[in-house]
């Protein structure tokens, strides 16, 4: 039996552009959409994603608001539940790269890190757990290096494996609720994120370990949201290694 999202109603932290804001679209097939954006200089691209969403002919709202403090994870969530009259599903794309040797790494760089992949998570993740409607859905995105032997990558991976063991926790406690919790891991993506850290020799290594010689795009991993939101509500307190085999555990 296949789930229907018509009607539903979702967060998506940084939804504006690339991943989030293909998310954002995807799921405005069928359900309102609340486009979370970070900075200002971000906000002509949740403008676009909130007329697109609008023209798919679905409700839609935008919050601006920096994440890692926890009374905005909330003012984001009453924003949605203000709009819509509550939210059933919360997809959290927000993330910060950093490719830099440990004995090269400031504290400064280490707090960033860890506030934007484990603390916005950890936040975000409780008050999905308090304000999702019944049934809902709650979706973060990690990265394939949780389960990659590498250099460079302490504070990105070290920052987005917390995740993990966030999600098994929240998977149980709102379970008697039927709210599902997961995670999906894509491989090295093709955005801009990605193309800052690395240099030419690395991004063909990278490309090398995956099908057809490529990164993951984005659009491999917006269906997968869709999935988990609506005919994978079953499985839960897992992470999704999408990554076209680039590794896995």
């Amino acid at each position: 039996m296949t789930v229907s999202l018509q009607g539903k109603s979702a967060v998506v932290a940084a939804g504006a552009k690339n991943l989030g804001g293909l998310i954002s679209t995807t799921l405005a097939e069928q359900v309102n959409i609340a486009v979370h954006y970070n900075s200002d200089g971000t906000e002509s691209d949740a403008d676009k994603t909130v007329a697109a969403v609008e023209a798919a002919g679905v409700k839609a709202v935008k919050f601006q608001g920096d994440l890692t403090k926890p009374q905005n994870i909330e003012r984001l969530f009453d924003t949605a539940i203000d709009a819509f009259g509550g939210v059933d599903i919360a997809v959290n794309t927000v993330g910060k790269v950093l490719r830099k040797p440990i004995i090269e790494t400031s504290e400064d760089e280490y707090d960033s890190m860890f506030d934007i992949n484990s603390k916005a998570a950890y936040f975000f993740i409780k008050e999905a757990g308090k304000r999702l409607n019944d049934d809902g859905k709650l979706i973060s995105i990690v990265t394939s290096l949780l389960a990659a032997f590498t250099d460079g990558y302490s504070t990105y991976a070290g920052g987005k494996s917390p995740v993990e063991h966030f999600a098994r926790a929240s998977a149980k406690e709102p379970a008697p609720r039927g709210i599902s919790v997961n995670n999906i891991a894509p491989g090295p993506m093709d955005t801009p994120f990605f193309y800052g850290q690395e240099t030419d020799e690395r991004v063909a290594f990278h490309k090398s370990q995956a099908m057809k010689n490529q990164l993951t795009k984005i659009e491999d991993i917006a269906p997968i949201v869709s999935f988990l939101a609506g005919d994978g509500w079953w499985i839960t307190g897992q992470t999704i290694f999408a990554n076209g085999g680039y590794t896995t555990r």
